[in-house]
Order: C-alpha cells, then structure tokens, then sequence
C-alpha cells in the first residue's frame, strides 16, 4: 500500500532531482541555454516538446541527472500533464524548476495507483514531489484517495464485493467520520423499499438487498443528498445479458463507489452541510425468486412500474433511493449511477453525460468540470420523451421500447421521484476507463468525482 502522505512534501531546500519544464514556444531557448551534456542527452532521446515527452538529462556526476519533461504550457499546468514522466522515474525526490506543480500534483499522486490485490506485482517506491503551496497538499491528497478508493472497489472482483461487502465499505468510511450508518434489509426493505428487495431477491439468500445510509453533521447545515446505484453485479435478470456484455458487470456498482467517495471527500474537509448519503445495494441475478417481465411494481413513492425489461433494474433500485432522500427535503441531490449503455453510445467513456432539473446547478457543475479538468455533458430532460414512459397498465414503465434516446428516458423515469423545486443532478458515469492514459491505468475509474466536489466547495465551503 503506498503511503500517500509521501507522495507530496513541502518544499524546504532539501536535496532534489530536478524537473525542467518546457514547451513549445519555449523549448529553443531552454535548449540553447543547456549545456553540451544536456543537449546530447536531449538529441539523442529525440526529444520534441510534444506534451508528455520525458527525457533524463546526466549530470556532472553519475547521480546528479535530472530530467526534462514537456507540457502543453509551462504557465498553466493541468493534472496530467507530469503523470507519464511520474510513472517512468524511479523512487527519489524531485523539484520542478521554475515553477509551482499547481495543479499536477494530483496527476503526481494518481501515477503511483496500483491495484495488487490479486497479482503481486515489482511497482517503483514512492516518487516525492516538492511543493512551495504546502496548503495545497492535503487537499489534492484527498482527491487522490477518493479516486482510488473508486478505483479499488470498480476493480474488484464480484465474488469478493456484494452488498455485505459495500455496506462493510461505507461502514469503514462513517467510522473514521463519526457518521451514523443505517443498513434497512430482509423484511423492513421489503415494507419500506420494495423496488431494491424486488431486483435483489433473486439473491436474497447468498447475497441480500440492503439499503446503506450514511448521515453526518449538524442539523442546522443545508442538508445534501447523495445517492449511488449499487448494483454489485448485474447479469440482466431473467432478460439475460450476453456473455461479452455481462463481463464488466463487476463495475455495475460504480455509482454507489462514486457516491461513498464524494461523501468521503465532504466528510474528510467537514463541509459544512448534513450530508445523506444513500447506496441501494443488491445483485441482479436469476432465480425462481426473480422479478419477471410482465411484473407491475410498487415503488416506495406509491408509483407503480411495469416492468418491461429485468435489465433496466438500476433506475428501480435508484427510485426508492431517491424517494427516501427526498423525505429529509435537501436543498440539493447528486445522484451516481452506471445507467445506460446508451450514455457511453452517445459519448464515449471519458465524458459522462449530465441531467439536470436546474439551470444554476447544471452551470456549477459544468464550470466546475472545466476548472478541475473532470468534463461533463449536459443532456436534455426532454419533456417531449417523456410520453415514451406510458404504460398500458401501471403508471409507467421502466424501459420504453425502440431503443431511443435511452440514457434521456433513463433520466426522465428518476426525474419523477424528485419534485421539481429540488435541484437534482444525475452522472450517467461509465466507472470503466478502457484504455489505459498516464495516471489512469486501464480498469475502474471516477468520472466527475472532482467536478461534483468542486461544485460542493463552490457553494458550500469557506
């Protein structure tokens, strides 16, 4: 386990490896300042100030090197922009030259994740980056946590993370915050939840449904709600996913890691609100005790849902969560959720769409997505999809037919447990990185974790 508070150090002229730091308009003038040794090195490695470009520069003695890395602009540095040249360095401590990390530092701290839990692997010790912005360092720590934490729980294994183990994950994070964890399960869930025990019962003996709620702060602090799709692992139900498509169904619980991570994060800087914090946690599996299509549900909220498709459980097991935000009437609900397939036909892995029924709340969130380099997409509630909710028999359905605009109708069903003067946000987020960039290694990930943060201090922080 890296020791994170390593990673970072403030800067008081101890001895360090140099990071010079260039770019384009630059580098001519950086390179005709070097010296002969510095510029072989620099030929010789075929150095172009492309961003990401790392060369090692010798010193006058063996082990006085340092190393040179390229950036997109040395005045405005971005999270990732140190990341691959963190990756590759071996274990020491380093100072850039001429300049604060700002903003790399997290990239700095995301470059030493690894996920060993099941593979043992050689990984570089700790790579230590100086900071004259000491303040700055338990911040971006925190960030770096949260991330890995989603990170850690999306990569592992189904068989080792059910609800037990995700109510044991929240359990874990109120202890060390002095929250107060609810678990409501087995008979109460049925009576009070009866969408999150209908997905989950399939597996209620093996693996049973539970509804995980953390509370923390003061009563009198605005009170934020923060809801995660749990969904430890989802086979479809009785409307069976393909073998390629069931796969990564480990990652169906994103939402809920999402979700656990942010209210860490408001917790560990004691934000100032009462934080309500809801994760519906079950397995969508197949049994004779398994909900059918055709079945007409009851939501906790009185609506009723026919179900037209078992593999559309993440918005059921959403409803009743957010029906029971609603009853503490927050000023604000953020909800998480790996919802759609049709989220990621629409905009890839690396850009999360987002729905809003607030104009001040979607702009905070998008300004805050641009400021931290953590993108979101606004996508349309669009009132004119709404009639693709009808039902023939029940008040509505879960998943239309066609196929169109599924992630818009996904958000349009949620919308109607939020009444429309409570501002709501829903990340339709992947959790899945497929490609592995610098500081972002292929495998679980957070998408919009930072933008929502952000947003939170925005409003809320000193």
């Amino acid at each position: 386990m890296i020791d994170l508070k390593a990673i970072l150090a403030p800067d008081r002229g101890q001895p360090a490896r140099t990071i010079h730091l260039v770019d384009a308009a630059g580098h001519d003038e950086w390179f005709r300042q070097q010296p002969p040794r510095h510029r072989a090195a620099v030929l010789a490695h075929r150095f172009k100030p492309v961003p990401g470009a790392f060369a090692i520069l010798p010193g006058e003695a063996a082990e006085a090197w340092s190393a040179v890395v390229a950036v997109k602009d040395t005045g405005s540095l971005t999270p990732w922009c140190l990341a691959r040249a963190t990756e590759a360095l071996p274990e020491g401590v380093y100072r850039l030259d001429e300049h604060e990390p700002g903003e790399a530092m997290l990239g700095w701290a995301l470059a030493h994740y690894r996920f060993d839990r099941y593979r043992k692997e050689e990984v570089p010790g700790v790579r230590t980056l100086l900071t004259g912005e000491p303040g700055r360092i338990e911040p971006v720590l925190r960030e770096a946590a949260a991330t890995m934490r989603v990170r850690d729980l999306v990569n592992t294994g189904a068989g080792d993370l059910g609800p037990a183990e995700l109510e044991a994950a929240a359990a874990e994070v109120g202890a060390v915050h002095n929250a107060r964890l609810t678990v409501t399960k087995g008979a109460d869930l049925e009576r009070g939840y009866p969408m999150i025990h209908t997905v989950g019962a399939a597996a209620i003996q093996a693996r049973a449904p539970r509804l995980i709620e953390l509370d923390w702060g003061r009563d009198d602090d605005p009170r934020v709600a923060i809801v995660g799709k749990g969904v430890c692992f989802d086979t479809g139900g009785l409307d069976l996913k393909p073998s390629a498509a069931m796969r990564l169904m480990k990652k169906d619980m994103g939402g809920a890691a999402h979700a656990l991570a942010l209210a860490e994060l408001v917790m560990a800087a004691r934000l100032p609100v009462r934080l309500h914090l809801l994760i519906p946690a079950v397995e969508n599996a197949v049994s004779g005790a398994a909900f059918r299509p055709g079945d007409v549900l009851r939501t906790r909220k009185g609506l009723t849902v026919e179900n037209t498709n078992t593999d559309a459980e993440g918005r059921l097991i959403l409803c009743d969560a957010l029906a029971r935000a609603v009853e503490e009437k927050p000023e604000l609900i953020l909800d998480y959720a790996t919802l759609t397939g049709a989220a990621r036909v629409a905009l890839g892995p690396d850009l999360p769409p987002l729905f809003a029924n607030d104009e001040g709340l979607a702009a905070d969130l998008l300004a805050a997505g641009e400021r931290t380099g953590d993108p979101l997409w606004r996508m349309p509630l669009w009132d004119g999809y709404d009639d693709m909710l009808k039902s023939d028999i029940a008040d509505m359905v879960n998943a239309p037919e066609g196929g169109f605009a599924g992630a818009i109708t996904a958000a349009l069903f949620l919308r109607r447990f939020v009444p429309a003067e409570t501002p709501w946000a829903h990340l339709d987020v992947f959790a899945w990185r497929p490609v592995t960039k610098p500081g972002r290694p292929k495998g679980g990930d957070a998408y919009g974790l930072r933008a929502a943060w952000a947003m939170l201090q925005a409003r809320y922080g000193a």
